[in-house]
């Protein structure tokens, strides 16, 4: 199994890697996920991008054997941007997928990296732009 991001993803949406004229359509979804990823607080913390098969799984998730679902929550991703299914229940399907991945993923950064809301700094007063 290739290592690349956008071959690995092109061979789940059973596109050959030497095909490329979908590449750019690809690669725009697969950062469109790695942006949503990024909200979930998953990857660098400056976002990630790929731009060609050259970018691998390790360069966004550094070896992070409990991240594997982002590959299939990016497939799911890209998929459904790309060559969605036309029969509703399958939408549907895949949609719950996403929803559930989603929720795994926070979850799974929680346990890494949660921050107490009670330990974050006060930046002063709220300013409601009311009177004094």
């Amino acid at each position: 199994m290739t290592d690349s991001i956008l071959d690995s993803t092109k061979k789940v949406l059973n596109l050959d890697a030497d095909y490329t004229s979908f590449d750019q359509d690809i690669i725009m979804h697969i950062n469109a996920a790695f942006s949503t990823l990024n909200q979930l607080g998953v990857g660098p913390q400056s976002g990630f991008m790929i731009e060609d098969n050259e970018a691998v799984w390790f360069d966004f998730l550094a070896g992070d054997l409990r991240l594997n679902n982002v590959k299939t929550y990016v497939y799911l991703r890209v998929r459904m941007l790309f060559d969605p299914p036309t029969i509703g229940y399958l939408v549907d399907a895949m949609q719950k997928q996403i929803e559930e991945l989603e929720w795994r993923i926070n979850v799974q950064r929680e346990s890494i990296a949660w921050t107490d809301p009670d330990e974050l700094v006060d930046s002063g007063p709220v300013l409601d732009g009311g009177s004094p």
